[in-house]
């Protein structure tokens, strides 16, 4: 049968023959609300254990804003890093042009989403490629995607090509992330609606500030033509609380998102840096540094 989150509405598929005591303590999935799940009178009202309970998509989280240069790639990869570390399938989407997530993980002339949709490949999963990380995947980007956007932007409903191309795969993998360029047009909106969750980085400057508020105000939009729940929230990093103006801006994005807001702060990191140089997560370069903690605390949070 399936059982529903009292809170988000999202459904569970359970299965009959998990039977155990008369009632339970589940955790939803997707918004961490708790609530107890009754066994009824007859078999088909059974329920399932907390850690049997899955939701019936996979997380496929965006990771958008269009200020730049506020982390969005550094976020994809090492958060992405961080779930795999967990022993989560992870999935990480290349969807920016200047390929830079590709090019961290040390990739280059491979196969993009161009080829999947002008029949370069016959599927989305032969463009994908596994990294030398367990549990962490990639489906690259190239110079060619560029051609993508002349071709497709004025088709009708454009912006459904990758959620129905990665339908088609997502089961096989437990977070999907996907890294966008810093604008609002072809890659971003297909990333947007291809996603149930948006993490929007933030730095603590005033243009970064005004590009968190510009997404908002895009998913509401999308929301309502698409039918769809996205949850959106914003990821503070590269923060530096020695900066008096950037804990005003902090305490302004505190106030202004309170619950839409990671608890989990990304610091400033020398580490960071260099392990973009030698092309490696900070996970896997410093797992000890600060950067590695909170990102490992973001991965956390996410999983609940």
């Amino acid at each position: 049968m399936i059982i529903t989150c009292e809170k988000c509405r999202t459904k569970y598929k359970i299965a009959d023959d998990l039977l155990g005591k008369p009632e339970l303590k589940v955790r939803c999935h997707k918004c961490s609300h708790r609530f107890i799940v009754y066994r009824a009178a007859h078999a088909e009202d059974s329920f399932l254990l907390q850690d049997e309970v899955h939701p019936d998509y996979s997380r496929v989280i965006a990771i958008s804003n269009q200020k730049g240069g506020v982390a969005k790639t550094t976020t994809t990869l090492n958060l992405g890093a961080a779930l795999a570390k967990m022993g989560k399938r992870v999935l990480l989407i290349d969807f920016d042009v200047q390929a830079n997530l590709t090019i961290l993980l040390g990739f280059r002339k491979t196969r993009s989403f161009y080829e999947v949709l002008t029949g370069g490949v016959k599927n989305i999963g032969e463009a994908v490629v596994k990294t030398k990380y367990a549990n962490l995947s990639l489906l690259p980007s190239s110079s060619k995607m560029a051609l993508l956007k002349k071709k497709y932007l004025s088709q009708h409903n454009f912006e459904y090509l990758l959620r129905d191309k990665l339908r088609t795969i997502q089961d096989s993998y437990d977070h999907v992330l996907i890294d966008t360029p810093p604008s609002i047009e072809f890659f971003t909106l297909n990333a947007l609606v291809a996603a149930n969750m948006v993490i929007v980085p933030s730095t603590c400057e005033y243009l970064s500030m005004h590009g968190v508020s510009q997404i908002h105000d895009i998913i509401n939009v999308l929301k309502k033509s698409i039918n769809q729940e996205v949850e959106c929230k914003v990821l503070i990093t590269m923060y530096d609380e020695r900066n008096t103006s950037e804990k005003v801006i902090c305490d302004k994005l505190r106030q202004t998102y309170r619950d839409n807001l990671f608890r989990t702060v990304i610091g400033k990191d020398d580490k960071m840096q260099e392990s973009h140089i030698v092309n490696a997560p900070i996970s896997h370069y410093a797992e000890k540094s600060s950067a590695s903690l909170q990102y490992m605390q973001l991965a956390q949070e996410i999983v609940g």
